[in-house]
């Protein structure tokens, strides 16, 4: 596989033991994690060439997140340093009816500090041919959504394939920049389109719902919108309750709708990143397989995530294609 280049916050995430809250433990477990580095460390662990483009805490805390990121084989080599502290999130993990609850301390973290001077992006991405970037990036501060426009006009004018994953949260667009501005300037860049009715309806202004029918003319909608976007994929995920969930996938391709079976997910271990486990699986299964294959590898790939925890999927494809031949049962490998 080509290089794929990501760009984004890293975080560590602290969390109670098990399903417990806060106020019942007196330790934790931490994680590093970040939209952009579960997509990059999932494309890695199917041995896929990543780099990841980040600032990060100039202490033993930063070195420690560049040094996981090293094990996965990540190229860190155009991460850049901050006196500020890493940033951090807090989450209980829920079970049955209790949700799981998240906290951010992130507002004047390391990554706040980018700016498009830090980054040089031509050699960025020298030897890349795919770049990836979500929605979070530019909601976090007006640096990041800067110096991330600088990559993607780059990016475009090389040639290089851009997935976008909008993952549009109104509670993170606090910088008083317009949400929908933004990611529909960002879009204009972009050649893979990752998500839903929600995301579509954000930035095309409209009110569709969430049938196949819908999903189609939101897709040509957004297609004609944003010229240059070829493919729309969408993960659908049934709730029914915090330790039970479906997974399954559809897209529109410009020519034809296709959409996979149900996943069923009856013991969920930890939700965290099974989108970007999606996204690092449609990344990977496009390179490799048609639309629709990649497209189940993408939904196997998220259902399995759930399977580990922490915030990476630790899956190997030899585990992905095992789901899609239907070993589902969990039997021990002998």
């Amino acid at each position: 596989m080509s290089q794929t280049i990501t760009f984004g916050e890293v975080l560590m995430r602290l969390s109670p033991e098990g399903n417990k809250k806060f106020i019942q433990s007196n330790t934790l477990e931490f994680y590093f994690g970040g939209t952009e580095i579960n997509v990059g460390i999932s494309i890695a662990n199917f041995g896929g060439k990543v780099k990841h483009i980040s600032c990060i805490s100039n202490d033993f805390i930063g070195d420690t997140a560049i040094s996981y990121l090293n094990k996965f084989d990540v190229d860190t080599s155009s991460i850049v340093r901050s006196s500020r502290p890493l940033g951090v999130y807090f989450l209980e993990v829920g079970a049955v009816m209790r949700p799981s609850s998240i906290s951010y301390n992130r507002s004047h973290s390391s990554f706040s500090e980018i700016q498009p001077s830090m980054v040089d992006w031509e050699s960025s991405l020298e030897n890349g041919s795919w770049f990836h970037w979500t929605g979070i990036t530019p909601a976090l501060c007006q640096g990041g959504y800067e110096t991330l426009r600088e990559g993607l006009i780059l990016a475009k004018k090389k040639g290089i394939t851009i997935t976008a994953d909008p993952t549009y949260r109104s509670g993170l667009w606090k910088y008083g920049s317009d949400a929908k501005e933004i990611l529909s300037e960002l879009l204009e860049y972009s050649t893979i389109f990752i998500g839903g009715i929600n995301e579509m309806n954000e930035v095309l202004g409209t009110t569709f719902n969430y049938t196949n029918e819908d999903f189609i003319a939101a897709s040509k909608q957004l297609m004609e919108r944003f010229p240059s976007i070829e493919k729309v994929f969408d993960k659908i995920r049934t709730s029914l309750n915090s330790s039970w969930h479906k997974i399954r996938a559809r897209m529109w391709n410009g020519k034809e709708f296709r959409e996979t079976e149900d996943l069923d997910i009856t013991h969920i271990v930890d939700r965290i990143g099974t989108g970007d486990a999606f996204a690092a699986g449609l990344i990977y299964g496009l390179q490799e397989f048609d639309d629709f294959k990649a497209m189940e590898f993408a939904s196997a790939a998220c259902a399995l995530k759930h399977t580990y925890e922490g915030d990476v999927n630790f899956a190997t494809v030899k585990e992905v294609m095992g789901i899609l031949e239907g070993n589902t049962t969990g039997r021990f490998n002998r």
